[in-house]
């Protein structure tokens, strides 16, 4: 609901790149497969590249993380892609 709720506020007001803690929403969705289990695939390119300016803090934030996980998502899965994307590790930034 929040992914859709922004993106529709954001398109609604002329922007066509909504952005949820600086990641685009179309990097999120592009992440969503390697963060859902059970047998998540690799990052692709398009959602790694989505994370380089996340704001991880942000991402993690309980209001943020709790409508991930109603999307599928595993926030333990979700918090390996930057590393397998060769990005610093969320925990350290």
């Amino acid at each position: 609901m929040l992914i859709a709720a922004i993106f529709g506020r954001c398109h609604a007001w002329g922007y066509y790149s909504p952005r949820i803690c600086n990641v685009p929403v179309s990097g999120l969705y592009a992440c969503m497969p390697a963060a859902t289990p059970p047998n998540p695939p690799p990052p692709t390119a398009a959602c790694c590249n989505s994370l380089v300016n996340a704001n991880y803090g942000c991402l993690c934030s309980d209001r943020v993380s709790s409508e991930l996980r109603s999307h599928g998502v595993d926030p333990n899965l979700a918090m390996l892609i930057p590393g397998k994307c060769g990005l610093p590790n969320p925990g350290h930034s």
